[in-house]
């Protein structure tokens, strides 16, 4: 495996494009990984840094007619974005997803997503598999218990993804407290 050091493995906001897997209400019911709402606030905060640093972000639901929108503290970010409602369990199996991935020209695809072990687990290790460098926000991600999320976290790690927190997404993006443009401060 490919070590992941340097300055060059860090994210860069003009590099990265941000996949967001089934935060719908539905989906809740069974996460026992974190506390709901602890992983709603860490995905709202994921989705506001994404806009604040003009990260190309793709927005996505599973059957959307049973299981709900997108929570709205996502679309009100992106209230003109439109949501790609998908059959395919693999995220990565669907054609328009992976188009729209493509079509931003970026190389560092971040992803976060309900549940860890099987709808961010499976486009990530297929995704990896393609050549993508793939990040994991593992606090805005959750599972159907605390073993299902850690489990998957080292599988994706062995299959050779990188994995961080939304915050430390933030802070590699913005890289320096002087940078301006972001509106972001980080104290």
């Amino acid at each position: 495996m490919t070590l992941r050091n340097g300055l060059d493995s860090l994210l860069r906001p003009e590099d990265s494009v941000l996949l967001l897997i089934d935060h719908q209400p539905f989906q809740l019911l069974s996460l026992n990984s974190h506390d709901p709402q602890v992983v709603i606030n860490n995905t709202a905060g994921l989705t506001k840094l994404a806009k604040a640093f003009d990260v190309p972000t793709i927005l996505t639901t599973v059957i959307v007619n049973q299981g709900g929108k997108l929570f709205p503290q996502i679309t009100d970010v992106f209230p003109d974005q439109e949501v790609i409602d998908r059959t395919f369990i693999n995220t990565w199996q669907d054609e328009k997803v992976v188009e729209a991935v493509k079509a931003t020209g970026r190389k560092q695809l971040i992803i976060a997503g309900l549940y860890t072990e099987v709808c961010v687990a499976m486009p990530t290790i297929q995704a990896l598999g393609e050549g993508w460098d793939v990040t994991v926000v593992t606090d805005a991600c959750g599972g159907v218990s605390l073993e299902a999320h850690q489990v998957a976290i080292q599988r994706m790690i062995g299959a050779g993804a990188n994995v961080m927190t939304w915050l430390a997404v933030g802070g590699e993006w913005q890289r320096d407290h002087s940078r301006v443009e972001s509106d972001i401060k980080f104290a």
